[in-house]
């Protein structure tokens, strides 16, 4: 794994941390790269049942690395292919989160801005310290976040996101909360114990089950509302299938830990 990415495990938990600091950990072209191929591969690991998406430095993420875009000008076409090759790259990215079996939570201090912001917004759940802040604010060096914007605008009211988007202005952790981009702030001192917390309690379910509710939570999201219940209850009979299920609702009804609650004891692996 590139030293790009730094990964740490904890029982089914994979933590992730995008380990830029000197450029506050920008989605550089190969930044974006190593996050896409390393989700890729970490995700189809069976024992991995939670991914949290972390970051080393001052920053949780700054959005493009805006050096190597200006630096992209100097091509015969002014930048344009590279440019759509890397927001390309960066929506690529973003939709991945969405089709992994595993819950992806953000694991966010310092700023998340832009395409950084997007990230969060892109993961399934977040938890901030509550000195983090959050914006999309090209705006203010004349570049609308339209990519960001897809993602903003689908976890937080539309006049909300457009307001971050045509302002420029951060909100803090509190209102990010509050609009629903993280599901809570805590202590910066707390921050890494309280994300993993969240994340074993999410591994604590059973896998199949979470990625099959994963999987139709977005897609019923693109549909109406008859057609999302019709995709919602085929995904329910399927998980109805499951001898796993069947498993979970006897142990219920017995008053007793299904069988494939009794995890393994927690390991711990880090690697570079």
């Amino acid at each position: 794994m590139s030293d790009l990415i730094l990964r740490h495990d904890t029982g089914h938990v994979a933590r992730l941390v995008l380990n830029s600091p000197q450029n506050y950990n920008a989605l550089s072209a190969e930044m974006i790269a190593t996050l896409y191929t390393t989700l890729a591969s970490v995700s189809a690991e069976p024992e991995v049942r939670v991914i949290i998406l972390a970051a080393n430095g001052k920053a949780f993420c700054a959005g493009h690395d805006l050096r190597q875009m200006q630096a992209a000008r100097a091509n015969r076409d002014g930048g344009r292919a590279g440019y759509a090759a890397l927001f390309e790259g960066c929506s690529q990215l973003m939709q991945l989160i969405a089709t992994l079996p595993q819950p992806v939570i953000a694991e966010v201090q310092g700023i998340a801005t832009a395409a950084g912001c997007q990230l969060v917004a892109s993961c399934d759940l977040a938890v901030a310290a509550e000195g983090a802040r959050f914006g999309v604010n090209g705006i203010d060096v004349g570049l609308f976040c339209s990519t960001p914007a897809v993602a903003l605008s689908r976890v937080v009211p539309r006049k909300a996101a457009f307001e971050m988007l045509a302002t420029g202005d951060f909100i803090t952790a509190a209102e990010a909360q509050r609009l629903g981009l993280i599901n809570r702030a805590v202590a910066a001192a707390e921050l890494e114990a309280a994300t993993m917390a969240l994340a074993q309690k999410v591994a604590s379910k059973l896998p199949a089950a979470m990625a099959m509710g994963k999987r139709s939570f977005y897609e019923q999201l693109g549909h109406e509302t008859a057609d999302a219940y019709e995709a919602a209850a085929d995904t329910m009979v399927a998980n109805m299938m499951l001898p796993d299920t069947d498993e979970g609702i006897n142990a219920f009804l017995e008053k007793r830990l299904p069988a494939w609650a009794l995890v393994p004891e927690a390991h711990t692996r880090t690697e570079a």
